[in-house]
């Protein structure tokens, strides 16, 4: 289940065009008036861009329209040419690739964490019909064919204790907005960007996420490590006291609570383009002026046996971001390639 962000995407548009900033201007991650967040980033883009043909123009004029159109649904000026610079939006860290089919291809470059990739999805006829905003380490996760220039991973080695803490505390950036007494069915959604106030601390998610020890769901569905992730992530709202499921393929999967949720039936924890102790900032709106950062994030690694067609639930580990590889040891090790081509899932554009 998706739903539209909870900012309104509106009001970026209206300061950003009173700004008078260019598309090449950078802008701090998380400005809580001139950063646009992917969820609303795709709300404007997919709203202001659907219905636009392309029909019969060459190729770069299509570009060219394109990112015409991008500047006036972001409230950004038309300039007079485009800078050949990465990213094309350099201001709002984003590159955009028109597809009509359901292979993207990256040319010569690395996919970026931190970078968002606009997806703008075109009929037979050149008409836009959906356009989709992801970041780099969510396309990472897509990539079946190992052509990945850089992917973070670490290895899971479960003990006799069913869960384990690692770290009692949040960093010391988070610390200050949590609270104990946080009624999760009543004030958000697991998508809402995290506030202060709202933010339960590290050893309460763990006190509630540990009950799902024991647990069991079906394996069922032919895209099962898709379908085993959102049964997964489904009981891990219910279990943080949510009311509703939601999901919109963002990382972390659970924003509100600021939880990345993976679920283990082997070893070895594919950590994407993420990694865990990154300073990096984070795509989140500031909380209070302070940007929240990767290394900010609580991971929640649940480890799993199949029998059956029957998932169950065996282990839970639960740590910041900061001190993930104190449990998890880091792999090395780096792949390299020219061209990366990711095969998006069938229903990408439909969700």
């Amino acid at each position: 289940m998706t739903t539209k962000p909870t900012l309104d995407a509106a009001k970026f548009v209206t300061e950003i065009r009173q700004s008078g900033l260019s598309i090449y201007d950078p802008i701090e991650v998380g400005h809580p008036n001139l950063w646009i967040p992917t969820p609303e980033l795709q709300t404007l883009l997919d709203d202001g861009l659907r219905g636009i043909s392309l029909s019969g123009l060459p190729l770069r004029t299509r570009s060219k329209v394109v990112k015409e159109n991008i500047c006036r649904v972001l409230g950004y000026p038309v300039p007079l040419s485009f800078k050949k610079c990465q990213p094309r939006f350099t201001g709002q860290m984003f590159d955009i690739y028109i597809q009509k089919s359901n292979n993207l291809q990256v040319w010569n470059e690395d996919l970026s964490a931190t970078r968002r990739y606009v997806l703008i999805r075109i009929s037979d006829s050149d008409i836009i019909t959906r356009v989709k905003v992801v970041t780099g380490d969510t396309l990472a996760l897509l990539d079946t064919t190992g052509t990945l220039t850089q992917k973070y991973q670490a290895r899971c080695n479960p003990s006799s204790e069913l869960s384990e803490l690692i770290t009692t505390a949040d960093t010391s950036v988070l610390a200050p907005f949590v609270t104990q007494s946080v009624d999760l069915k009543h004030v958000a959604t697991p998508i809402n960007h995290p506030m202060a106030g709202e933010l339960l601390p590290i050893g309460s998610v763990f006190e509630r996420l540990s009950d799902l020890i024991g647990r069991t769901f079906a394996d069922a569905g032919s895209d099962q490590e898709r379908n085993r992730g959102a049964a997964l992530h489904r009981l891990v709202c219910s279990a943080l006291g949510y009311s509703s499921y939601q999901d919109d393929g963002q990382f972390p999967d659970v924003r509100h609570q600021l939880i990345e949720v993976k679920l283990q039936t082997s070893p070895t924890i594919d950590l994407g383009l993420v990694c865990p102790n990154s300073i990096e900032p984070l795509d989140v709106p500031m909380i209070q002026g302070i940007q929240i950062r990767h290394c900010d994030v609580r991971y929640a690694i649940f480890y799993a046996e199949i029998s059956n067609s029957v998932v169950r639930l065996t282990h839970l580990f639960l740590t910041t971001g900061e001190m993930f590889f104190s449990r998890f040891p880091q792999f090395q090790g780096k792949i390299l390639n020219a061209k990366l081509q990711i095969p998006l899932p069938s229903n990408f554009f439909d969700t």
